[in-house]
């Protein structure tokens, strides 16, 4: 009952591909997960995967290379992450076409194409399109008595990713739901869901029809590990017992991140954040047992930051990721009421995050400000500020505006009028708003997006960090395996997503550049464990 060849530690799609990878080559595998709730933040997501170089894009015609992918990642990843990720990028790059295949061979995931560019278009070996894929639609019911288990989102599943993008569904969710109404329809028939519950129902299922078994409820509380070292088991804890699993090939930490641990989170983001948007389970389990395996942690200052609109989940505050901050007629600004990033940047998460030489926010606490206009932008945008009514504030005066928002009001009144400015020329001289493909693309056609601000009553909100998932933790060679401080490896002990010292922090190179290259270290860690002791 408690022997096996793999535990894998998390059931998300970094857990479930390092699992599904393992059990195909041969060896029995146990998942444990400490919740009542199968999916981790995977089954919370958009589903949106980046993997460059895909079988898909190929058998559309559309070029692409290994060689340009890891261009790409050189010419526009951070000096530092240069110099220490470099081996792990082409790792990535190296298994992530296959392990998009082998999910497609293995499990029912039938994978699209996406028509998103590169956020770094114009950088070397950017590509327009062919390097974004996600899921078509999939029945909870494949699961049988899992199918209640699947955790929910608080994203709208009932469409998929692409049909999310291409529809628009923030600014016309009455429209895209016409547009498509008869599968929406035939998808709450069949209780079927796009976007992370097609992810995770495809990848569970495949896990389920090649014997894995599942254990929910099930806390990892310790590592067990032999007189060499070597990690052997885990001791977990069900029901208030205790007992010992044996895990003879190793064990893989895949558990996510520490956004819901206050004391970690403290520690490594210091300074406001707005909301979380992943499940609160989240807790650094993960890192907390590689922590005490004798491995180092790195990279506990990453993280997938991005707005979140207010929302509820699991009956508490929580946040839903949304593209709100980039509307007409609105600007953010950094508590000196200045501009510091383009509002459409879709890295402006890495932009909030600055940090100075001593680790200190330099721009937060942050605002959007703008006109009543915004407000009339999208109508999802009210519906979700309802769940945190004092959020936005209302004045008749720019200067009243930064009073209620404890900004310096001549600063806020300077930065609106430079502002208005540029919108009268047409062209953001200091941020470039709109100019590159990513933002174009963003834009949704609309041939301006710079909107003056100036009719009262005007609006502020907090703009700061949101935490869709960390990226520090174990630290691994690109194989997978965890390393000590001094650079040894621990051996039987590997990790996985984002509680590893994920190769790709806060800087995001596409919007799937969290599923893409989590479910591809999942898949390699499981290459390296079979690929030992042969």
């Amino acid at each position: 009952m408690n022997e096996f060849d793999v535990v894998v530690i998390g059931s998300g799609s970094a857990a479930c591909a390092a699992g599904l990878r393992a059990a195909i080559g041969g060896l029995k595998v146990l998942v444990i997960e400490k919740s009542d709730r199968l999916g981790g933040t995977s089954a919370m997501s958009g589903a949106g995967i980046w993997i460059p170089a895909n079988h898909i894009a190929a058998a559309a015609g559309i070029a692409d290379s290994k060689q340009e992918a890891l261009a790409y990642l050189h010419a526009v990843q951070p000096p530092k992450q240069k110099e220490t990720d470099s081996g792990r990028w082409a790792a990535f790059v190296e298994a992530a076409p296959d392990m998009l295949q082998f999910l497609a061979k293995n499990t029912p995931l039938d994978f699209q194409l996406v028509a998103e560019p590169d956020p770094f278009t114009e950088a070397p070996g950017g590509k327009m399109f062919g390097r974004m894929v996600t899921p078509r639609a999939l029945s909870r019911r494949l699961l049988g008595r899992f199918a209640k288990t699947l955790r929910r989102s608080t994203l709208p599943h009932s469409f998929t990713y692409k049909e999310a993008v291409d529809l628009d569904i923030y600014h016309h969710p009455v429209k895209a739901g016409l547009k498509v109404w008869n599968k929406l329809l035939y998808r709450w028939l069949t209780n079927a869901g796009g976007q992370g519950t097609a992810l995770m129902v495809g990848l569970i299922k495949g896990c389920l029809d090649v014997g894995i078994e599942f254990r929910l409820e099930t806390r990892a509380v310790r590592l067990i590990q032999d007189a060499e070292s070597r990690v052997t088991g885990v001791e977990v804890e069900h029901d208030g017992k205790k007992s010992q699993i044996d895990a003879a090939r190793g064990v893989i930490i895949a558990s996510g991140g520490f956004e819901w641990n206050k004391e970690m989170l403290d520690q490594h983001f210091p300074g406001p954040i707005d909301r979380i948007g992943s499940p609160s389970s989240n807790e650094g389990d993960g890192q907390m047992l590689a922590r005490l395996a004798d491995a180092a942690l790195l990279c506990m200052d990453q993280a997938n930051i991005y707005p979140c609109l207010p929302t509820r989940y699991e009956r508490r505050p929580s946040g839903l990721p949304m593209t709100f901050q980039a509307e007409p007629h609105s600007i953010v600004v950094n508590r000196h009421a200045k501009r510091f990033v383009s509002e459409s940047d879709f890295n402006i998460g890495e932009a909030l995050d600055a940090r100075d030489d001593n680790g200190i926010t330099v721009n937060l606490p942050a605002f959007l400000v703008g006109d009543h206009r915004f407000l009339d932008a999208a109508l999802p945008f009210r519906w979700y500020a309802a769940y945190d009514r004092g959020w936005v504030k209302k004045a008749s005066t720019v200067s009243e505006l930064a009073g209620k928002l404890g900004l310096p009001p001549h600063a806020l009144e300077e930065t609106i009028a430079r502002w208005n400015a540029q919108c009268a020329t047409g062209r953001d001289t200091d941020f470039r708003r709109g100019e590159n493909s990513w933002e174009e693309y963003k834009a949704h056609g609309a041939p301006n997006r710079l909107k003056p601000i100036d009719k009262p009553p005007y609006v502020g909100m907090s703009l700061n960090r949101s935490i869709l998932g960390t990226k520090g933790g174990a630290s691994t060679n690109e194989r997978g395996q965890v390393l000590r401080e001094d650079g040894s490896v621990i051996a039987g002990l590997y990790a996985a997503g984002l509680a590893m010292a994920n190769p790709f922090g806060t800087r995001a190179v596409g919007a799937g550049t969290t599923l893409g290259p989590n479910m591809t270290w999942g898949y390699i860690a499981a290459n390296t464990i079979l690929k030992q002791n042969q």
